[in-house]
């Protein structure tokens, strides 16, 4: 039975503080917290590894920022795929990054989620006219023709479908993570998905993409950017992890309480030593007990748990939160 509760107490936990507001950093209150903490709109982290202003395959739009650091899975992920992409292809420009979250996560400008370290946005790539490859100068919107004008200097582009394709083809397939959502626009879900079909991808494969390509609702649609989001690990949802979308059915499953029968669990309810009641405070300061008075009727489960309810429906956030 300790057991058993001891697995599921960090869930039930992270659940009561973000149902309360509580939860803004690990504490003593919740000394088992750590990783990746809540929601991806709701949370914080601990031992965040900083993404590199540069290297093999990638750069960061903002070098100088300080909002790069994200789940060591995560990061790795995107160091290994930036550079086996440029491996495959030499001279190619590399990838550029976007924002990850805060070094101890919570709210950053310009993004309701990436709290946790498990979101990073991930500029498109584009050719020019004649098909040369040019790295993304800037958050620049891919229309449904695949086009995208530069507003910097006036310069039409287009969408490098064979190359976006490749880069999501290898993070959906990436085995350090387990991607919970591309959120992505609906024009540029198209571009890809076409082309993935046209060169005769794995079906199970594209709609595994497809799957995880999302255009929010909530916020803006992504037509310059992908927004990936990595679920919770097995091992992080024990700590504290939580949230931000649905959990495939391809993903590794989550632990769940051994089922027993009556009479075991009779058992292990004997074999508990009986609870002492507890002392509790007058207005004087003075243990009510030690005065041999009798505590008031508690009140019932609607009564106690109503006004909670109404703080949880509105911090209830959508799972969908692309920013």
């Amino acid at each position: 039975m300790s057991a058993l509760l001891e697995r599921s107490a960090p869930a039930l936990a992270v659940a009561s503080l973000l149902a309360s507001g509580c939860l803004s950093t690990p504490s003593p209150l919740a000394p088992s917290f750590h990783g990746t903490i809540g929601a991806p709109n709701h949370g914080v982290q601990t031992d965040a590894v900083e993404l590199p202003a540069s290297g093999p395959g990638f750069v960061r739009f903002r070098p100088q920022g300080t909002h790069h650091f994200g789940r060591p899975r995560l990061v790795g992920a995107l160091t290994r795929v930036a550079r086996e992409l440029a491996e495959s292809d030499p001279g190619a420009p590399p990838l550029v990054i976007g924002d990850l979250s805060a070094k101890y996560g919570g709210k950053i400008d310009g993004h309701q989620s990436h709290r946790t370290g498990r979101d990073v946005d991930i500029l498109y790539q584009y050719l020019t006219p004649s098909g040369a490859r040019v790295s993304a100068p800037g958050f620049i919107r891919v229309e449904a023709d695949g086009l995208a004008r530069n507003p910097g200097d006036g310069h039409v582009l287009r969408l490098d479908v064979e190359h976006e394709w490749k880069l999501v083809k290898a993070l959906v397939t990436a085995p350090e993570i387990g991607v919970q959502f591309m959120f992505a626009s609906r024009n540029v879900e198209a571009l890809l998905v076409d082309y993935a079909l046209a060169r005769g991808e794995p079906l199970d494969l594209v709609l595994h993409a497809q799957s995880v390509m999302w255009q929010p609702g909530d916020s803006m649609p992504h037509d310059d950017h992908i927004h990936l989001r990595i679920a919770c690990s097995v091992e992080e949802t024990l700590a504290g992890c939580t949230g931000g979308g649905p959990y495939w059915d391809w993903l590794p499953p989550l632990p769940s309480p051994v089922p027993l029968d009556d009479g075991k669990l009779a058992l292990l309810i004997a074999e508990d030593p009986p609870l002492s009641p507890l002392p509790f405070a007058t207005e004087s300061g003075v243990a009510a007990a030690e005065l041999g008075m009798t505590p008031a009727a508690p009140q019932s489960l609607s009564q106690s748990s109503a006004g909670a309810k109404s703080g949880l429906d509105k911090q209830r956030d959508p799972a969908h939160d692309g920013e």
